[in-house]
């Protein structure tokens, strides 16, 4: 749920009338929303500014408000289609691309690391309307799914793509210590009673995650070291897989997985993982129904817990978020004779309408915490619920089976200083409408009713439920303290929202979220509403775990150097001009893709998701008073009939021509173009020049000289899934067609497009997925770069030594040498070359989603999903 302040028209009914592109299958509202793009993310947003917040309470729909709840399960979806469709990864694709990038050449030259730096979500420079500045978060940076902390000031913090982080002054200067694994995807990461520090990759969130895994690893010295290769437990069984928790006991390392539960003796890393229980083994890779649509969903195990009395008594939660018939919880009476069972949970726990679930022992075993999403709730209607969240219960008797008394509901949360309620009066948005996505759940160490509850905000209850209070709103707006100038804001700091991990240590609770790691006392003081007065973020710069989707350049009009904004998930857009010490977020919620005038880097686009657009001339700066009416930026977002209705995808794309900053090429279901540049005024300043077909929505755009191309997809999901890519002059309507792709061309993502400057025929597709050797279904092909000298009417693989690995952007140089992005590296091919080579040292081993060329200092610069923007000089070549 990402913290956003712009209105984006609902557009749940153009999706019912679009159930017909899922082959079919009767779906639900939510369900169209995934699988046609309609929705939005790992952080999905809340797009209304403080001020319409009193329409709300006045009687306006509720549907806007409701189908924002759908925006973090339809980014998951479209990240993972990326990288799956039209299959599964099977186990052993990311071993064998990490040993072919090793055997490759390193050219020379280093990358500069240009986001690191402070990232002021409330600076002051930026208080325009479509902005959060003042919400509360202060500094931040991106996801952290996984936390640990020791008693001696060492805090081990995740990022969902950045790797572990390490702070040995209790948080704040940080330093990297996993770069050289072969994913930095964070799914837990956990301190074991030896001292050794366990990370198991593979962000979790119910399977439909942003990036798989490489599996679990563990480091013997974790205040020191930093994590090898060698360091990794077990053999290749948890490859592509996500980890939703990681559990000790009975001398084990118990993971729960979406591909079922497995362990491991902790005193050893070698010999394979043993698979302990799997409710549908039929659906794993290899077995009999792989290649079912919904594979990926049938085996999740969302936590296990151990009975404290009885160390051979497991019981586990596994259930498909959106429900289905296995989901329940299951147990082993004895787990080394097998024989596992469905078990009906007692007292208030719901034994039919079990979804996510996240378990928390006391100290003592006395008490075991949990909390349930429900699929019952998950499947109404869009506009008739305001959460997904079932409740928090506990188990007095610390027996997994119960009796589970319920301790919290969403309205209970929502009358304890929940700034989501005040927030929409209860329509449409309330505690937990997230609870598929962002959990946790820890118990004070010292005291057994002393309970924190992470759904997007961070809860406290002192008396073991009977009471909560709602210590991290999820931002100020909507209270009385708070003002748009920091003078007259007297609100106290909260975190971000969207809740993912806790520890607790050093005297302290420490929560991960969107935004990034925040501390408070473990005894800490609240004021009168019940929030807290003493939240520290601990965002200081030096953690890096930035999720940027892409990257804009131009130079400054007013400094001397380049203005570099990005849009990123859940944390806005940054800006960082010249000569600044600190990055200013000058749009809010998520932000998607963007661009800039070369020329003058104040005139930017960007857009918040599903080509809602916005286009400023001044970067968007503070005008004052933060009212709509003195906003320095335009809505821009094109559309057919009625603003809004403009199927795309999540992060949409769109680009502007390399020859013509003035002309720019957007795509959703239909192809739209601007003349108009940054004069544009509104929406109707696009013309729509093609339609791509219905249930089709662009993945890639580029325009050079005048000719534009558009990769597409749709269905976008395992089932039926289709891929293409359409070609046409941007004035010339009648001269857009669809690309006949040839047979043997890979059937899988067109994520990337890139043109030739000095011949707009000359393209390069980039592919993203992996090859038929690693993925199960129908046409998954080969190979990841394509080359066509025609406009796209032959095409020729010219991946060749490149790394199966998937790719999302690529651009050709003015010297013809080309750059490109994937999941592990960027790589570079010279001019003239056949074989590519990875590009210079120092950039992590993470998830690049956009290359940039800047003219002004002739270099590359690459938009991570995990570790910032990086930039290459090319000089250095």
């Amino acid at each position: 749920m990402s913290q956003s302040r712009w209105r984006r028209p609902a557009t749940i009914a153009g999706a019912l009338v679009l159930t017909a592109a899922l082959g079919g299958v009767v779906a639900t509202n939510h369900e169209v929303q995934e699988k046609l793009g309609l929705a939005d993310e790992p952080g999905a947003n809340m797009p209304w500014h403080p001020r319409e917040f009193m329409e709300m309470a006045a009687g306006e729909s509720s549907e806007e408000a409701g189908e924002e709840a759908f925006e973090a399960r339809t980014i998951a979806e479209q990240f993972a289609q990326a990288r799956y469709a039209p299959g599964i990864v099977a186990p052993g694709a990311y071993s064998h691309a990490l040993s072919q990038l090793n055997a490759l050449p390193v050219t020379k030259g280093t990358w500069r690391e240009v986001t690191k730096i402070k990232y002021d979500g409330d600076d002051p420079r930026y208080r325009d309307y479509a902005s959060n500045s003042s919400g509360g978060a202060g500094l931040v940076t991106g996801r952290i799914t996984g936390l640990a902390s020791d008693n001696s000031g060492h805090v081990y913090a995740a990022g969902a793509d950045g790797g572990v982080w390490r702070s040995s002054i209790g948080g704040g200067s940080w330093t990297p210590i996993t770069d050289a694994l072969p994913t930095l995807s964070s799914g837990d990461v956990v301190l074991a009673g030896d001292g050794s520090l366990w990370y198991a990759t593979g962000e979790g969130n119910t399977g439909g995650t942003s990036y798989v895994g490489a599996g679990v690893y563990r480091l013997a010295n974790p205040t020191s070291g930093a994590f090898k290769t060698t360091d990794r437990v077990g053999g290749t069984e948890l490859e592509s897989t996500v980890i939703n928790k990681l559990r000790f006991f009975d001398g084990k390392v118990w993971v729960a997985t979406n591909r079922g539960l497995f362990s491991h003796a902790m005193g050893s890393t070698t010999g394979a993982w043993k698979l302990e229980f799997t409710p549908n083994p039929s659906y794993l890779p290899g077995g009999a129904n792989a290649g079912d649509a919904n594979a990926a969903y049938k085996n999740i195990v969302n936590d296990v817990a151990q009975d404290p009395r009885n160390p051979k008594h497991v019981v586990v939660a596994s259930a498909w978020r959106s429900g289905d018939t296995y989901n329940g919880f299951y147990e082993t009476v004895d787990y080394t004779a097998g024989g596992w069972t469905k078990v009906n949970p007692t007292g208030a726990m719901p034994a039919d309408d079990i979804g996510y679930v996240t378990f928390a022992f006391s100290a003592d075993g006395g008490k075991l915490y949990a909390i349930n999403q429900s699929p019952r709730l998950l499947n109404k209607p869009a506009g008739n619920v305001n959460s997904y969240l079932d409740g928090i219960y506990v188990s007095n008797t610390g027996n997994p089976a119960g009796p589970w008394n319920k301790i919290a509901d969403s309205s209970k949360l929502g009358n304890s200083g929940s700034a989501l309620k005040q927030t929409v009066m209860g329509k449409g948005y309330g505690p937990g409408i997230q609870a598929w996505y962002n959990q946790f759940l820890a118990v004070d160490p010292a005291n057994p009713n002393h309970v924190w509850a992470g759904l997007e905000e961070v809860y406290e209850s002192t008396d073991a439920g009977a009471n909560w209070r709602t210590v991290g709103p999820y931002w100020n707006f909507n209270f009385s303290c708070w003002n748009i100038h920091d003078a007259q804001n007297t609100c106290n700091k909260t975190t971000h929202s969207d809740q993912h991990s806790v520890a607790v240590g050093n005297g302290f609770v420490y929560v991960g979220n969107d935004g990034g790691v925040y501390r408070r006392p473990i005894n800490g003081k609240t004021d009168r509403d019940g929030h807290a007065t003493d939240w520290q973020s601990l965002n200081d710069g030096t953690i890096d775990a930035l999720q940027y989707y892409s990257v804009a350049l131009g130079q400054d009009p007013a400094r001397a150097g380049t203005v570099v904004s990005g849009g990123l998930q859940d944390n806005g857009t940054s800006i960082l001009r010249p000569g600044d010490t600190r990055m200013g977020s000058h749009f809010g919620g998520d932000g998607g893709d963007s661009q800039a005038d070369p020329a003058n880097g104040c005139r930017q686009v960007q857009e918040y998701t599903n080509l809602a657009m916005r286009v400023t001339e001044n970067c968007n700066a503070n005008t004052g008073s933060g009212t709509q009416a003195d906003s320095t930026s335009r809505d821009i977002q094109p559309y057919t009939g009625a603003p809004g209705d403009e199927l795309a995808r999540f992060i949409a794309p769109f680009a502007p021509d390399d020859h013509d900053a003035n002309v720019w090429v957007a795509g959703g279901q239909h192809v739209w173009v601007n003349t108009k540049g940054y004069s544009i005024q509104n929406g109707k300043g696009w013309t729509n020049v093609f339609d791509l077909g219905a249930g089709r929505t662009a993945t890639s755009v580029a325009v050079s000289g005048g000719t534009a191309y558009v990769g597409w997809c749709g269905p976008c999901n395992n089932a039926g899934f289709a891929r293409g890519l359409a070609v046409g002059k941007v004035t010339d309507p009648s001269s857009w067609h669809q690309v006949a792709l040839p047979g043997d061309f890979p059937n899988r993502f067109l994520q990337g497009v890139g043109i030739d400057p000095a011949n707009p025929s000359h393209a390069y597709l980039a592919v993203n997925g992996f090859s038929r050797r690693f993925t199960e279904g129908p046409g998954a092909g080969f190979g990841h770069v394509f080359e066509t000298s025609d406009a796209g009417a032959t095409w020729k693989d010219v991946s060749a030594n490149l790394p199966d690995v998937p790719a999302s952007s690529i651009k050709e140089l003015s010297n013809g040498g080309l750059v490109l992005a994937t999941d592990l590296a960027t790589f570079y091919r010279a001019p003239g070359a056949t074989d590519w080579q990875r590009l210079g040292a120092g950039l992590p081993l993470t998830v690049g989603m956009d290359v940039e060329y800047n003219a002004a200092d002739n270099s590359v610069y690459v938009a991570t999903h995990g570790r910032g923007i990086w930039a290459f000089n090319l000089a250095q070549l």
